[in-house]
């Protein structure tokens, strides 16, 4: 898990919103413990991907959902994150699991969309795996700060958009569209159930 905590994430969690009251119901008294918290649970979707409160209820959450709690309960109680919106050419090794369904295709890579907390200059990432190898960076094609609620219908459109533009300048526009988001889930679900080993794959949206 990558770490730049936000000044007073140590402090009590005292504000009245709904996601500090579902914290705080959960036993967790502080951003820190809530950032530890959010990343020990497993990868998955919820029942409901929009609604990022589930997190803590259903126990799972998925980069998206698990990154739009923590910055709705960062901004309740006045903690400066943000969360980021990135789309990143996602290969097998900075998102290992991937690189079977990818070769099935032909294709090295493809734009996948990746949510994270920016805070100042660092970033808090708690879906990003302990092992994967530094050399294997993320090139983001595109990055911009939304909101919570903007993790459903607005990031599927930003990410079918990056998407769509990607099949064209690298030359795989015979690819539509539909059926190159097919592959992009594939890779999705090869990511939710990995082979069994010591590390799991990348946790996605």
């Amino acid at each position: 898990m990558s770490h730049t905590i936000p000044t007073g994430s140590e402090k009590p969690i005292l504000a009245n919103g709904k996601v500090s009251h579902l914290a705080r119901s959960h036993g967790l008294e502080t951003f820190l413990a809530a950032v530890h918290h959010v990343q020990s649970l497993p990868y998955g979707r919820t029942t409901e991907r929009s609604d990022y409160r589930l997190v803590l209820s259903e126990g799972r959450g998925t980069c998206s959902t698990k990154h739009a709690l923590l910055a709705a309960l960062a901004q309740e109680n006045g903690l400066a994150v943000d969360l980021m919106l990135g789309v990143y050419e996602m290969t097998e090794a900075n998102t290992p699991g991937v690189g079977g369904e990818l070769s099935k295709h032909g294709l090295p890579s493809i734009p996948e969309a990746h949510c994270y907390l920016r805070v100042g200059d660092g970033v808090i990432d708690v879906t990003m795996p302990e092992g994967v190898p530094s050399g294997a960076e993320r090139r983001f094609l595109h990055e911009e700060t939304i909101s919570p609620e903007d993790i459903s219908t607005y990031k599927t459109t930003v990410h079918r958009r990056v998407l769509d533009d990607w099949l064209h300048a690298v030359g795989r526009g015979e690819l539509k569209l539909d059926a190159a988001w097919a592959i992009r889930e594939a890779c999705i679900a090869a990511l939710s159930h990995p082979s069994p080993g010591p590390q799991q794959g990348m946790q996605k949206p």
